[in-house]
């Protein structure tokens, strides 16, 4: 076992998970090194430094929020959210919840970025080898095709209130980003939350937000979400 595990009943683990609440990073010692042994694993499919990869097949979770991460991969483990892929990666007895907690909160604070600052490569300190580790943690969404204009509109009067006004997400409330995540990927999940496969609302299982924007309005949403980290 390793340190700083607080054992408690199963039901209130459950309910910290699904309710988000702050508790689990308090009951839990953080280990980086293990964050990071097991980030070596995920680098596999989501990259070095979680950027995703193939234009979405694999999604950025770097910067994600700590408790979102680990109620997806909660969701993983017990089939609530179907990934074959992820299935052998998410079985308890190999990523038990301490696991989940270090990863979780090593993914969250991965920080990227969309360009690497100007800099004097005559300096006396410049570093090359720096600068090349840096490029590696640039990640720049390609502009998706639709109207961004009107996508703003739509973004600002629907989504603004919950992903942030920049598409940044909600550390506080578990909500995700927007802005640098692939189109891809977004497009994806809509078709699951319309299909009834994820849950747009845990608190509201029969909510249908998604289901309500016609195809034509969620490209013209993506198209302004892929200039948002601009």
């Amino acid at each position: 076992m390793k340190k700083g595990v607080t054992i408690m009943p199963l039901i209130t683990l459950f309910l910290m998970l699904f309710v988000g609440s702050v508790v689990i990073a308090e009951e839990y010692e953080y280990d980086s090194l293990t964050g990071e042994e097991i980030n070596q694993v995920c680098a596999g499919c989501h990259g070095e430094y979680a950027q995703g990869g193939k234009q979405g097949k694999y999604p950025r979770l770097a910067g994600l929020p700590y408790e979102f991460l680990v109620e997806q991969i909660k969701l993983f483990q017990d089939r609530s959210r179907p990934n074959m892929p992820m299935l052998e990666h998410v079985e308890e007895r190999q990523l038990p919840d301490q696991d989940i907690f270090d990863i979780a909160h090593y993914m969250a604070e991965l920080k990227l970025t969309t360009r690497l600052p100007p800099i004097d490569e005559s300096a006396p300190d410049f570093d090359a080898y720096q600068r090349l580790l840096d490029a590696d943690k640039i990640i720049q969404i390609p502009r998706a095709e639709g109207d961004i204009e009107t996508g703003e509109k739509i973004y600002k009067k629907e989504c603004r209130s919950c992903h942030g006004r920049k598409g940044e997400g909600d550390q506080e409330d578990a909500v995700p980003m927007l802005a640098g995540q692939y189109t891809q990927y977004l497009w994806r999940q809509v078709d699951l939350y319309i299909k009834g496969f994820r849950i747009h609302d845990k608190d509201d299982p029969d909510d249908e937000l998604l289901a309500d924007f016609t195809k034509e309005e969620l490209r013209d949403i993506f198209a302004y979400a892929s200039v948002l980290d601009d």
